[in-house]
């Protein structure tokens, strides 16, 4: 997961994603593709440049303290407020313009917890028994194996120990007899603990998916808020700290 704001410096040029380029074909792609959760990241900046594949160094920064922790370019897109649709940073912001965005940002914020939390304990309910249902089995079935595999390890380990050259002779043997009893044990702890696995999956990325089918829209209504909020405040150079005038 990279960071906000990252960008690719390939020669000195800096190549990055912004509002504008978002805006058009191809940003708009990246929009509905893969890299939709993960616009931020240096995948989507070299998919939307693919003369870049394979080249380039990767950087990001997340210290907003000054505009010299970025390259120039980036401080000009930062002034013009051209990040609505990635992530934003109060650290730009004064005083007086920090509590004007909190203003908005806190309903928005509470509107979107008072959905999110009730989906959140709702897949909880679900998930916990199912992975306590998973774990029970297999404990039982790693202590089955273990009951089998240790005292194989310690018969193994004391022909093993003793004497460097007479273990180059005897370890191999040794170590044959150990996985003919260790195989089979660990063959057997896996025919009960995959399916284990396998239920308490289908159960959770079932309930998951319940989960972010409400949890996602309210996210999204939030940030509709809550970033244009930040970026429309930050954009206007009063309302920056002095560096960032």
């Amino acid at each position: 997961m990279c960071h906000f704001i990252s960008w690719i410096n390939l020669d000195g040029e800096i190549y990055f994603l912004d509002d504008n380029k978002l805006n058009t074909k191809e940003g708009r792609k990246l929009l509905n593709y893969e890299f939709k959760d993960d616009i931020l990241g240096h995948g989507a900046i070299r998919h939307y440049y693919p003369e870049l594949k394979g080249r380039g160094k990767d950087c990001e920064c997340v210290d907003f303290s000054s505009p010299k922790n970025f390259p120039p370019v980036i401080v000009k897109a930062i002034k013009k407020g051209l990040f609505c649709n990635f992530s934003l940073c109060l650290d730009l912001l004064t005083r007086p313009a920090r509590a004007e965005y909190q203003k908005i940002e806190q309903p928005a914020l509470a509107e979107y917890q008072k959905i999110e939390q009730p989906a959140w304990a709702k897949y909880r309910k679900i998930e916990q028994p199912a992975l306590a249902e998973y774990q029970k089995i297999e404990q039982t079935a790693l202590a089955e194996y273990q009951k089998i595999e240790q005292p194989a390890r310690a018969e193994y380990q004391k022909i093993e120990q003793p004497a460097w050259a007479k273990y180059r002779k005897i370890e191999q043997p040794a170590l044959a007899e150990y996985r003919k009893i260790e195989q089979p044990a660990w063959a057997e702890y896996q025919k009960i603990e995959q399916p284990a696995l396998a239920e308490y999956r289908k159960i959770e990325q079932t309930a998951w998916a319940e989960y972010q089918k409400i949890e996602q829209p309210a996210l999204a209504e939030y940030q509709k808020i809550e970033q244009p909020a930040f970026w429309n405040l930050a954009k206007d150079k009063k309302n920056r700290k002095r560096n960032w005038k």
